[in-house]
């Protein structure tokens, strides 16, 4: 299987298997915390959750670290990545436990989403910080490979960390704060994996400035503009396309999960355990479309090239997204899971191929910066829409339609650029 040849080769390169372990202890922990946080949010027996509901935990949790995003890039261009690994997972632990804490206490509502809040901000660092990591430790002639299977793997471990979240809550211990505490525990290990790195192994190239930090923060404007210009050059072009194509992609997928989050509550099941249960098995469905988008990428953007894959990726959701989501039934919502999950994922692997191979070592920790900054804010808005869109029941044609244009939108989009 060519998917497992890749691997193999990838593995032999110990920089990349030190900061894969990193990655996958890291997006599993973030997997059992957010079905932590859903589980609490939306599917407690106590709480009667809107559409709106789900927007605003989301506008609460992601809009405001959107605001840490440049900065976490000005950052990553000056500290070095390594001890950002390290101590971002020491603190996520620490602030997942206090999420644990507040769940189990008394506490006001606002007070639990400052905490989420706070790990979820660390999560850009870290994140970042593994995307502008991976070209330093595999070479030019991998890194599409490297690109296709690395953050796919973590993708599928923060599912497969979903799914143990899932185990814990509906098997093991009735209890949010439980699943939370397992989380923190991954995150405790990421930390201890980053060691086995050296601190010089992850860059960045060029010498570390010796300002301080808050000297380093108010020259990030300067420095975001210059990572603008960068991105601007015409030789460029196609990866500032490709980061609007996979915001578009991205605003789509946030839609479609509030539409998936509140037909598992409400419309398709009788009790929050069963819509637990099948929300849990959605994941699964999409976890496996990750997978097989790790698997046919390589070989299909190797020969369309990454921007005529995104074509295809966008095409092919336009097409069966509607087929599969306008029956509002269980076994072709799950198809649609996997069908998004394959073709997100295919996207984002092209689209982060384009800008790594694009971008100079310096800026690539601002770019992908402003990468999590489009993905978060499209999100957010996404859900607002959804919101204003969705019925309590989560049955809703028009956003069905409306998600399919944009598809094709992106789709047409991308066609006429690559033929330019």
């Amino acid at each position: 299987m060519a998917v497992v040849r890749d691997l193999r080769v990838l593995l032999r390169f110990q920089g990349f298997r030190r900061l894969l372990a990193v990655r996958l202890l890291s997006q599993g922990a973030d997997g059992v915390y957010q079905v932590a946080l859903a589980a609490y949010v939306v599917f407690s027996p106590e709480k009667q959750t809107s559409a709106a509901a789900v927007a605003s935990a989301m506008a609460v949790l992601l809009l405001p670290y959107s605001l840490v995003g440049p900065f976490a890039g000005v950052l990553l261009d000056r500290w070095r990545r390594r001890q950002v690994l390290l101590f971002g997972s020491l603190l996520r632990a620490l602030l997942a436990s206090v999420t644990a804490l507040l769940i189990l206490s008394p506490a006001p509502d606002w007070l639990f989403y400052v905490s989420a809040l706070c790990v979820t901000a660390v999560n850009r660092f870290v994140l970042s910080g593994l995307s502008a990591s991976l070209p330093r430790v595999v070479d030019a002639d991998r890194l599409v490979i490297a690109n296709s299977l690395s953050p796919t793997a973590g993708t599928l471990a923060a599912t497969a960390g979903g799914g143990l979240a899932f185990v814990v809550r509906l098997v093991v211990a009735d209890s949010d704060a439980a699943v939370v505490l397992v989380g923190a525990g991954l995150y405790l290990c990421a930390a201890l994996a980053s060691l086995s790195m050296a601190r010089e192994l992850l860059g960045p190239d060029r010498p570390l400035a010796r300002d301080r930090v808050g000297a380093a923060l108010t020259g990030t404007a300067r420095d975001l503009a210059a990572g603008v210009r960068h991105l601007a050059a015409p030789q460029r072009r196609e990866a500032a396309w490709a980061l609007v194509a996979m915001s578009l992609m991205r605003f789509c997928y946030g839609a479609l999960l509030v539409m998936l989050l509140m037909l598992c509550r409400y419309a398709l099941t009788s009790t929050t355990d069963d819509g637990l249960a099948l929300l849990g098995l959605a994941l699964g469905f999409s976890g496996a479309g990750f997978f097989a988008a790790a698997v046919v990428t390589p070989w299909t953007a190797g020969r369309l090239g990454p921007g005529r894959w995104i074509v295809v990726c966008a095409g092919a959701a336009a097409l069966l997204e509607p087929a599969l989501g306008l029956p509002f039934a269980t076994a072709p919502l799950l198809a649609a899971a996997f069908v998004l999950g394959l073709t997100t994922q295919g996207a984002k692997i092209a689209t982060d191929t384009i800008v790594q191979s694009s971008v100079e070592d310096g800026f690539r920790g601002r770019i992908f910066s402003v990468y999590d900054v489009l993905f978060n804010v499209s999100f957010v808005g996404a859900a607002a829409v959804a919101a204003l869109m969705l019925p309590p029941d989560g049955r809703s044609v028009p956003l069905v339609i409306t998600i399919a244009v944009i598809y094709v939108s992106v789709a047409v989009t991308m066609a006429r650029f690559g033929r330019q």
